[in-house]
């Protein structure tokens, strides 16, 4: 699958933003029919960062949220930058 299709978009809330800080995590908006392991190498392909877990889940939206752990400390602040949510 490409991973241009994997992920949609990040999800940025005040909560999804504590995440980055305290627990090295990023939030996205994913396809809904994609697993965890598609979700995984997407987002190292992309990002150039090494994953270290993923969590998913589908809000009352409909819409399936990625919550990915990065391995190295600060990565996810790193990330955030690059896209633009800081």
């Amino acid at each position: 699958m490409d991973p241009y299709s994997v992920i949609v978009r990040p999800h940025v809330t005040e909560k999804t933003m504590n995440l980055i800080d305290q627990r090295n995590e990023l939030t996205f908006v994913v396809l809904r029919e994609t697993d965890k392991k598609a979700i995984k190498n997407a987002f190292e392909y992309l990002f150039d960062e090494k994953v270290k877990s993923v969590n998913t889940h589908i809000n009352s939206k409909g819409l399936k949220l990625a919550y990915i752990s990065l391995v190295e400390e600060n990565a996810a602040e790193d990330v955030a930058v690059k896209m633009g949510v800081f």
